[in-house]
Parts: C-alpha cells; sequence; structure tokens
C-alpha cells in the first residue's frame, strides 16, 4: 500500500509501522524458507526492497593450522588439443598448489536465544552436524582430494544463557603432536586430540559426533 509522508519529507509513524511490519514479514518468510538464513543470517536490504538484517545463531572461526604448512607447488599438463593447428603446438602448462597434510581447528558458537529468533530448530542443528561431517565428501578434487572433518566436539549448555564462557570450554580441548615433532605431521594419527573432561563446569555436557 501507500503511505502518507508529512510536508517535511518525514515519515509519519504510521508509515513507520507500516514499513517495519513490512520487513518483518520478509524477514520471517526468508528464515521459515532458507535454512542458510535462520542458520547464519543474512543483510537483506535493497534498492527495491528492505528485509532488513538477520542475524543467525550459527557463527563460525576463521580455522588455523595446529603447525605451520608449507605448500608445495605441482605442475599439471593439458593433453588435449581443441583445433587441428595445436596439434603442432607445445601442450598447456598449468600449477596447482597443494599442501601435503595440514590439521586445521575451527571454533563456532551457537545463541540459543538468535535460534529462538530465527526458528533455528533442532533438526536444523542435526543437520548443521551432518553437514560439517560430510561436506567434503561432496567436494572432492585433485588438489583436496582428502580433506574431511576428523573430529567434532560439541559442548551443550543446560541454560539458554550458557553455563560457562565458550573459551573456557575451548581451553579444555588440546592438540599436540602424537610422534616425532622434528618431522613434518603427515597424518592424523601424529596428533593426539585431548578432551579435559573432569574439569567441565556443571551444567555442561561434552558430546563427540565423531
Amino acid at each position: 500500500g501507500k503511505y502518507v509522508v508529512e510536508a517535511d519529507g518525514k515519515a509519519t509513524d504510521e508509515e513507520k509501522k507500516n514499513k517495519q511490519t513490512a520487513a518483518e514479514r520478509g524477514r520471517t518468510f526468508m528464515c521459515k524458507n532458507y535454512f542458510d538464513i535462520r542458520s547464519f543470517g543474512a543483510v537483506m536490504s535493497t534498492k527495491e526492497n528492505n528485509c532488513g538484517q538477520v542475524r543467525g545463531p550459527v557463527q563460525f572461526n576463521f580455522g588455523r593450522s595446529i603447525d605451520p604448512i608449507v605448500p608445495l607447488e605441482v605442475t599439471i599438463t593439458r593433453m588435449a588439443v581443441e583445433t587441428e593447428a595445436e596439434r603442432e603446438k607445445e601442450r598447456m602448462m598449468g600449477r596447482k598448489h597443494i599442501v601435503p597434510y595440514a590439521l586445521y581447528r575451527s571454533e563456532g558458537y551457537i545463541s540459543a536465544f538468535l535460534a529462538d529468533q530465527t526458528g533455528f530448530s533442532e533438526d536444523d542443528l542435526n543437520l548443521l552436524w551432518d553437514s560439517l561431517i560430510n561436506a567434503f565428501d561432496h567436494d572432492h578434487s585433485a588438489a583436496r582430494g582428502k580433506m574431511n572433518a576428523r573430529k567434532l566436539i560439541v559442548f551443550k549448555h543446560e541454560s539458554m544463557v550458557g553455563n560457562a564462557p565458550a573459551h573456557k570450554l575451548f581451553e579444555l580441548v588440546t592438540v599436540k603432536r602424537a610422534a616425532d615433532s622434528s618431522k613434518p605431521a603427515r597424518a592424523f594419527s601424529d596428533y593426539a586430540v585431548e578432551i579435559d573432561k573432569n574439569n567441565v563446569p556443571q551444567g555442561v555436557t561434552v558430546e563427540e559426533k565423531i
């Protein structure tokens, strides 16, 4: 519908209310129909429409490698030709960069309050765990053919506001070299992932998904 604007160009209270209602309806629709928006949030303001911003309950930090890594450069050659004239030319050369082995650690958070606002459900949570565990199995390539999730540790709180600070829980998980640290790591078995379950705060439970 159309809204009344006061002579000085400022929107009336009724107009602001109607616009806000329309934006809320848009946010509700997007959260209800799109898993990524109700999980991770989105900014949905455009020139034509304004659904505002959705703060998602799921957030992840950037992953960091446990040990320093040294990427290797691999030369590749294209043997196929596109035209008859290319038969006499040298083959096309290219490069790929690989990491012989690296173990990355990434930490994340899920806000119960924001989950309640976006409609993020227990089914969505289980889907998120499945995605984290299996995502790399559907994204293989020559350069990253063996990427996979090796350990998923979840701290579950009894209270919506949390029973302990996140950083205190992350400190309970340590990753150490299980083999000779003077040699480069080349397998997950070169590391030991340990959880200090004796010092888990009251009201928090630890779940190991894999």
